[in-house]
């Protein structure tokens, strides 16, 4: 029974590992225009649903116009990976968006202007 509990962390990394694969080799959506990376997958005891955590990086519209890509191959994907995996029932893919990625970036690019000497740190919380 221990190993059962396993199973839906078993299938959340390889669903990460078939989207980020699909996205970086197979898209062919016009939209998805910005550089996507999937963080995290979490999947439901139950394997139904799936949430995929996607950083995006690019500008505001290049990260609205590519979500609405990514939603709009939840089904395809749903379908591929049902394949792909064997899964009796694919799960129903939700993307969400994680903001870390882009969070981190950020703070390396402040750190960056602190050490060049280009800011001051007092003045940090002032930027945008």
């Amino acid at each position: 029974m221990a190993a059962d509990g396993r199973r839906p962390d078993r299938v959340a990394e390889a669903i990460r590992e078939q989207v980020a694969r699909f996205l970086t080799e197979g898209v062919k959506d016009p939209r998805i225009t910005g550089i996507v990376t999937v963080t995290a997958v979490e999947v439901t005891r139950d394997l139904r649903h799936a949430k995929v955590f996607v950083s995006i990086m690019g500008d505001d519209a290049q990260r609205k116009t590519t979500f609405e890509g990514l939603e709009s191959l939840a089904s395809h994907l749903r379908s591929k990976l049902g394949k792909s995996l064997r899964l009796h029932a694919a799960p129903e893919i939700e993307f969400k968006l994680d903001h870390s990625v882009a969070h981190a970036a950020r703070i390396e690019s402040l750190l960056a202007r602190i050490r060049d000497g280009s800011v001051n740190p007092a003045d940090v919380d002032d930027l945008d």
